[in-house]
C-alpha cells in the first residue's frame, strides 16, 4: 500500500520505518524541514534502538522519503496515519491543535482527488475526540462524509520508548476502532496477519482502552513504590516481596477483580487495608494511592445510592446481602452498607439472599446481624419472589438468583439497578435497566 504518515516523532518514525520494512510505500510528511532533511538523508530523527537501521534501509530503497508538502503525500497514496502530538496543557486537558491542523490539511486534500481515502488516527486523544473533532474537520474540509469515499478510523499506538521497534512488532494488544466496517478494511489490509488478531471497538471506546492502559500503568508503578517505601522502613526486600506477589497469576497478575462493579468487602480486604495504612502513618510515611483505595471503595456504595434514589422508588428490593456470591459473610458487605444507608433515609426495602437466612445464622455472623444490623434481620426474606413483588426497584448486589429463577421475570415492568453486571442484560432496555458502571 501507499501510506502517508503525518508527525515524524517517536510513534511517526516508529510506524513509518516499520511499514517500509514490510513491504509497503511510505511518505513521511512534517512542518520541520529539518526532520524532513534527515529522513531523506537516511538518517534517524530520533534515538530509538534498530530505528536508524530500518530508516537507512527503507530510504535507500525507495520505500521511504520524507516532504513537507502534505497536499502531495495525500494526493499519491490512500490511507493516511497522524501520529502528531497530543501535549498538555496546564490545566490537564489536551492540546489537540496539531491534530486539527493536520486532520484540515488531509481534508483539503482529500477533496481535491477522486476515489476512497482512508485517515487513521494513532495520536493519544480522550474518549469523543474522533466524533468530536477528527471527524467533523475531516468531512468539512474534504466536503465528504464517513464512509462515502472517506474512511476514518483509529490504531491506537503502545510503543515504549527503547523498544519500540519490538512492541510494534510483538504487540501483545492489536487494537483497532471505527464505527463503520468500509473504514476498517483499508487498515486491515496495511497489518496483515496482526489485524486477523485485533481486538476492534468503536472509536471511543478504543479511545478509552489507550488511556486505561496507561493508568494501568501509573498505578502499578505507584503501587510497588509505595509497597517499597513501608518495606524499606520495615527493613524488608521489596523485591523479594514484590516477585512473591508476582508469582501468583491466578489473582494478582491476571484478569482476576478486573470487571468493574460493586465494592469490595469482607473480613480481609478493609481490615488489613486500615492496619496497613495504620503502620505507614506510624512510620511517618505519606502513601496517598494506598490510602484513597478505601474512601474509593465507600464512593461505589454511594454511587449505589445515589442510582436508587434517583429511580424514585419508595420500595426498594436488595438482592444480595454478603459480601459476595457464594458465602453467608456479612462481615463488611458494601450490600449491607447500601442497606443501611436505605432504611436510614426511609425506603421500604426487603432482603433476599439465597445464602443469608436469619433462621440459619450461626457463629460469627449471627453475633455480628444481633449486634450490628438487628434492624435489618427484619427484612429479610426466605423466597426472592416475595422480595421481586415488593420492590418497584430492584437492586442486584449479586449475580446469584436461587434455582428456578431468571432476570427477564425481573425486569418485567420493575426498575431494575445492577451492581455486578448480571449475565444476559446487553441490550436490556436503559428504561428500565441501569448498570453501576456500565
Amino acid at each position: 500500500m501507499r501510506v502517508s504518515v503525518f508527525g515524524i516523532g517517536y510513534v511517526g518514525a516508529v510506524s513509518a520505518a516499520c511499514l517500509a520494512r514490510d513491504g509497503h510505500d511510505l511518505v513521511a510528511v512534517d512542518s520541520s524541514q529539518a526532520k524532513v532533511d534527515i529522513i531523506n538523508a537516511g538518517e534517524s530523527p530520533i534515538v530509538e534502538k534498530g530505528l536508524a537501521a530500518l530508516v537507512r534501509q527503507a530510504v535507500r530503497t525507495g520505500r521511504l522519503r520524507a516532504t513537507t508538502d502534505a497536499a502531495a503525500a495525500v494526493a499519491e497514496t490512500s490511507l493516511s496515519l497522524i501520529c502528531v502530538g497530543t501535549p498538555s496543557l496546564p490545566n490537564g486537558s489536551l492540546d489537540l491543535a496539531q491534530i486539527r491542523r493536520v486532520c484540515d490539511e488531509i481534508g483539503r486534500a482529500v477533496a481535491r482527488k477522486p476515489g476512497f481515502h482512508t485517515v487513521v488516527v494513532r495520536s493519544t486523544m480522550l474518549p469523543g475526540s474522533m466524533s468530536g473533532e477528527v471527524v467533523p474537520i475531516l468531512e468539512a474540509s474534504s466536503g465528504r462524509k464517513l464512509g462515502n469515499d472517506l474512511g476514518i478510523a483509529i490504531y491506537p499506538e503502545f510503543l515504549r520508548e527503547g523498544s519500540a521497534i519490538r512492541d510494534y512488532d510483538e504487540a501483545e494488544t492489536v487494537l483497532l476502532g471505527a464505527d463503520d466496517e468500509r473504514s476498517l478494511a483499508p487498515l486491515r489490509e496495511l497489518l496483515g496477519k496482526a489485524a486477523e488478531r485485533a481486538i476492534v471497538l468503536n472509536t471511543a471506546t478504543a479511545e478509552m482502552v489507550k488511556y486505561t492502559n496507561n493508568a494501568w500503568h501509573a498505578t502499578k508503578i505507584t503501587f510497588a513504590n509505595e509497597v517499597g517505601a513501608i518495606c524499606k522502613q520495615l527493613g524488608i526486600d521489596s523485591h523479594q516481596v514484590m516477585t512473591a506477589l508476582c508469582s501468583d497469576t491466578r489473582l494478582n497478575i491476571s484478569s482476576a477483580y478486573m470487571r468493574p462493579g460493586f465494592a469490595f468487602g469482607g473480613s480481609c480486604l478493609p481490615k488489613d487495608l486500615r492496619a496497613l495504612m495504620y503502620k505507614a502513618k506510624s512510620l511517618d510515611l505519606q502513601c496517598p494511592m494506598l490510602g484513597s483505595l478505601l474512601p474509593s471503595n465507600e464512593e461505589q456504595v454511594r454511587r449505589a445510592f445515589d442510582m436508587v434514589q434517583a429511580a424514585g422508588n419508595r420500595r426498594v428490593g436488595l438482592i444480595g446481602l454478603a459480601f459476595k456470591n457464594g458465602t453467608d459473610d456479612l462481615r463488611e458487605s458494601p450490600a449491607v452498607e447500601l442497606a443501611e444507608r436505605l432504611f436510614g433515609k426511609g425506603y421500604d426495602i426487603r432482603i433476599f439472599d439465597q445464602n443469608v437466612s436469619y433462621a440459619r445464622l450461626m457463629g460469627a455472623n449471627l453475633a455480628f446481624i444481633q449486634s450490628r444490623i438487628p434492624h435489618l434481620a427484619c427484612l429479610l426474606r426466605d423466597e426472592l419472589q416475595d422480595v421481586v413483588e415488593h420492590g418497584e426497584t430492584l437492586v442486584l448486589a449479586h449475580s446469584e438468583l436461587g434455582e428456578g429463577h431468571s432476570l427477564p421475570a425481573l425486569l418485567a415492568g420493575r426498575r431494575v439497578i445492577d451492581l455486578v453486571r448480571m449475565p444476559g442484560t446487553q441490550g436490556a432496555s436503559r428504561a428500565h435497566y441501569d448498570g453501576l458502571c456500565w
